[in-house]
């Protein structure tokens, strides 16, 4: 666990920068994207609708990766039943294990709405509250009660719009275990068993065959009602500023959504830019 930032001037800046970022996600004017998810599991499309000015550093980082084609032929490789559906940072090239992607450098949490059913969110590592950078995920449930207070909060930066039953199906996928990465959902056929298919094809998968922007008009969002975040002061000290990155209570932070791959820990250099900059120091 990092330490606690104490000094005054800090907490002040932190606490009004908190609360006026609040004030502003309660307008439904934001600009907003909607982009259509395609798998090889359906024609079908999931497509989602990116909140492009509450959570404008998570979506520019998403659609970085879109734009380069990061996320073209990677793989769905984790679903946890009732969970989430998580994906963009493996690939298949032919054997095991799963080929990991090579993400670029983490983004900033922007902790502002809630990660109920139907959202999308940046998978991070285990106590690093500002890791997220290629990996992100499908609340296949409301799971705010958990991720809108562990870790700093997840960062929800999409609503699905079209196509959740898509999503739906993937969750109810066969799941094997390879390489260190568990609940891979698999297609296989009845007769097969994850032990023995020692070799499978991309056909065994979950592909995300594309990622692409089909409107990017100003405002796409203004028929969604997106809900905030339950815990904007999970410290409850009736405060809303950094210490919430810290809660008090770990058993209500189970389970986790965890980055499956590495990624340095940014948050020292983020405050220390904060201080420098004066910048919104909040931001899968």
């Amino acid at each position: 666990m990092f330490p606690k930032i104490t000094k005054k001037n800090t907490r002040t800046l932190l606490s009004l920068v908190s609360i006026a970022t609040a004030g502003l996600s309660f307008v439904n004017t934001a600009n907003a994207t909607i982009v259509e998810i395609k798998t090889s599991l359906s024609d079908e499309s999931i497509k989602v609708n990116l909140f492009d000015k509450t959570t404008p550093k998570t979506v520019k980082n998403f659609l970085n990766y879109v734009d380069t084609n990061h996320y073209t032929n990677s793989v769905v490789h984790r679903v946890s039943p009732g969970f989430v559906v998580q994906a963009g940072g493996f690939e298949f090239n032919g054997t095991w294990p799963l080929t990991a992607l090579v993400p670029n450098a983490p983004v900033l949490n922007e902790p502002i709405y809630s990660n109920v059913k139907g959202t999308i969110a940046m998978a991070k590592q285990s106590n690093d509250i500002n890791s997220a950078t290629n990996q992100w995920f499908f609340n296949l449930a409301d799971n705010s009660t958990n991720l809108d207070r562990q870790n700093g909060g997840f960062t929800a930066f999409g609503q699905v719009i079209e196509g959740f039953d898509i999503i739906e199906k993937i969750a109810l996928l066969d799941l094997c275990t390879n390489g260190g990465l568990q609940g891979i959902p698999m297609l296989i056929s009845s007769t097969q068993t994850c032990a023995n298919l020692t070799v499978p094809g991309s056909e065994n998968f979950v592909v995300i065959e594309s990622i692409n922007v089909i409107d990017s008009s100003e405002v796409t969002d203004s028929n969604l009602n997106p809900l905030l975040t339950k815990y904007p002061d999970s410290d409850g000290d009736g405060v809303k500023d950094i210490d919430d990155a810290f809660p008090s209570d770990p058993n209500k932070s189970v389970p986790d959504v965890e980055d499956s791959g590495g990624s340095m820990t940014w948050f020292t250099i983020a405050i220390l830019g904060l201080l420098a900059s004066r910048k919104r120091f909040f931001k899968f």
